[in-house]
C-alpha cells in the first residue's frame, strides 16, 4: 500500500460534477489526493453540465479541469441550440480571468450508435462543428467513440494536418483499431477500468501495438470501476488498480506507468 500511495497520476476523465457525487464530493477528491491523482479532468455532456464542471472546478482549482461539449447521446433536435450555447459558454469561459475557468478541451465530443441510429446524420454534424472548434481554439478533443469508428475517423481525416490532438476517450478496441487511431498525431488512448475486466483483450492488444507514451489514465466515473471494485460507484482512487494491470501488460513498474502516462497527459493537454 505505501508503494501506491507513493504514486502519481492524472484522471483524464472523470464525471465529478454527476449528481452521484453531490453527498459526498469532497471526500472524493480526499480519497483521490491520498491515492496520488494530481489532477481530475472533467468532461461535459451537454449545456447544464457545462455549468456544473465549471462550478465544480472552479471549487478545486489547480485539480480539476472543465473540458466544455456535447456528447453524441446528448444530440437531440435542439443540437443546433445547444451547440451555440456552449459554445457562448467555451467562448466567456477561455477569455476569464480565473485559471481555472479555462477549459483544457472540447469535450466530451463524438460519435455513438450503440442505442441508436436515430439522430446519425445530427450526430455528424455535431461532430464535425465541435472538431473545428477544436482546430480554431487550439483545443484538444476528449472523444467518445462506440461503433461509429469508421465514420468519426473519417471526419477527422478531413482536418488530420491542423488537429491539435486529444483522446480516444474508453478504448477498448483491436489492434488494428488502435493503430488507425494512432495514425491522429498527438493523440492517445484513455485507458481505464475495463482493461482489468475479465474478458477484456486489452492486456494483449495494447502491448502489441500502442506505445506506452501514447496512453493516458481515466476512470469515466462514476461509470466503469475496475475489478476489484466492479459494481460500485467509480472514482478517481481506483484508478490504483487500472496502473497495477497496466504495469503486469507492459513488464514495467507502476512508477513507470505513472510517470510516461502523466507526461503525456500533460503534453496532450498542454498543461
Amino acid at each position: 500500500m505505501n508503494t501506491v500511495l507513493a504514486l502519481n497520476y492524472i484522471d483524464t476523465h472523470c464525471h465529478l460534477d454527476g449528481e452521484e457525487f453531490a453527498a459526498d464530493r469532497h471526500e472524493v477528491v480526499q480519497r483521490a489526493r491520498e491515492a496520488g491523482c494530481t489532477k481530475i479532468f472533467l468532461p461535459a455532456i451537454d449545456v447544464a453540465s457545462c455549468k456544473t464542471v465549471l462550478d465544480v472546478c472552479a471549487q478545486y482549482p489547480d485539480y480539476c479541469y472543465p473540458m466544455l461539449g456535447l456528447h453524441p447521446e446528448e444530440v437531440k433536435a435542439d443540437w443546433r441550440e445547444q451547440l451555440a450555447a456552449i459554445r457562448n459558454l467555451l467562448q466567456s469561459s477561455l477569455q476569464s480571468e480565473r485559471a481555472e475557468a479555462r477549459p483544457i478541451a472540447i469535450g466530451e465530443v463524438g460519435l455513438d450508435y450503440y442505442w441508436s441510429r436515430e439522430y446519425e446524420n445530427e450526430q455528424l454534424e455535431a461532430f464535425e462543428e465541435q472538431v473545428k472548434w477544436a482546430v480554431a481554439l487550439r483545443l484538444p478533443l476528449m472523444i467518445h467513440c462506440r461503433k461509429a469508428q469508421n465514420e468519426l475517423v473519417d471526419i477527422l481525416k478531413r482536418y488530420k494536418k491542423e488537429l491539435p490532438g486529444g483522446v480516444f476517450h474508453c478504448f477498448t478496441g483491436n489492434e488494428q483499431e488502435a493503430r488507425q487511431l494512432l495514425e491522429f498525431d498527438n493523440f492517445a488512448l484513455g485507458i481505464g477500468g475495463v482493461l482489468t475486466f475479465k474478458k477484456s483483450h486489452l492486456p494483449e492488444v495494447l502491448p502489441a501495438c500502442v506505445p506506452l507514451d501514447r496512453l493516458v489514465l481515466e476512470t469515466d466515473a462514476p461509470y466503469m470501476a475496475p475489478v476489484p471494485m466492479r459494481g460500485q460507484r467509480n472514482e478517481s482512487a481506483f484508478i490504483r488498480h487500472v496502473i497495477t494491470r497496466l504495469a503486469e501488460a507492459y513488464a514495467t513498474t507502476e512508477e513507470d506507468i505513472c510517470r510516461q502516462t502523466t507526461a503525456t497527459a500533460r503534453r496532450v493537454f498542454s498543461i
